[in-house]
């Protein structure tokens, strides 16, 4: 079963890959969408406008207390957010598939000692050392913070991949490839891989989500990268501005609304994937 069955059968994968591919490409746009905007100004650069200018034709969410275009600040901000998401999640979804298939596929001691290493970080509280970690680091870089926030979020995912990898490891065709001769990474990417791929995008998706509600998270308490435009740090500005008191709660709801619509579009791809994956929740939702 591919992704093109998924697309076909369950209507909440269609619209969250629509929904997530029109933020997305919003995100890739950005840099063309700005001069759009407000001409070759840089978006960050204080004092290109005067300081909250209302809504207008010019500037479609006014502008912030230190005269910067609102709209292109979010456009910057749902770009950074995106990346930092997707490359945490890539990377924790590459550390879960590594020691899910190693210790799914080898079994025995490996399978033993990769998953006691797997409980040990699940069980650590990784909100403290998160917040320790981002408080001692000098400069969070986009890099960084994601390899951080993968660092906590991987282990779900092993786990997923692991008990799907025991499951699949005593299917005939791949009793059938182990006594033709092939090696065991033959086996893991050509026979075992590609029946996983639906999985994998369930954790890449779980993966982004946590990624990002804990980049917002940090935000929202001081500790993120400070001078990397993202959601969360949008949110930072407008409640130590008082932007609600202020009457601009289009300054306030517009990078909520991002994260709202980008924690939607990938939960709807989740719920599709298990929906056209998972015999049991297809019977219940009749896909």
């Amino acid at each position: 079963m591919s992704l093109k069955d998924a697309w076909r059968r369950s209507g909440y994968f269609r619209v969250g890959i629509v929904l997530f591919g029109f933020l997305a490409l919003i995100g890739l746009a950005q840099p063309w969408l700005n001069r759009l905007l407000i001409g070759d100004i840089n978006p960050v650069t204080m004092g290109s406008f005067q300081a909250y200018l209302p809504i207008s034709r010019e500037h479609w969410l006014g502008t912030d207390r230190w005269g910067r275009d609102w709209m292109a600040q979010l456009l910057l901000g749902l770009r950074y957010s995106l990346l930092i998401g997707a490359l945490a999640g890539i990377v924790a979804t590459l550390i879960g598939i590594f020691f899910g298939f190693v210790a799914g596929y080898k079994g025995g001691a490996v399978d033993g000692l990769l998953r006691t290493a797997t409980d040990m970080v699940l069980v650590i509280p990784s909100w403290p050392l998160l917040v320790t970690l981002s408080a001692y680091i000098t400069r969070l870089t986009i890099p960084v913070m994601a390899l951080l926030l993968a660092a906590f979020s991987w282990p779900w995912a092993a786990r997923t991949i692991r008990s799907q990898v025991l499951s699949l490891k005593g299917r005939p065709y791949v009793d059938l490839a182990i006594a033709t001769g092939m090696r065991d990474m033959e086996i893991i990417f050509t026979e075992i891989l590609p029946n996983l791929l639906p999985y994998l995008g369930v954790s890449l998706a779980s993966s982004m989500v946590g990624a990002i509600l804990a980049e917002v998270g940090l935000e929202l308490i001081g500790l993120g990268p400070g001078d990397i435009t993202t959601l969360g740090l949008m949110i930072n500005w407008t409640m130590r501005w008082g932007a609600l008191a202020l009457g601009k709660w289009q300054m306030v709801f517009a990078p909520v609304l991002c994260l709202v619509l980008i924690f939607l579009s990938l939960n709807l791809i989740n719920i599709g994937l298990e929906q056209a994956y998972n015999p049991r929740l297809r019977e219940v939702t009749g896909a």
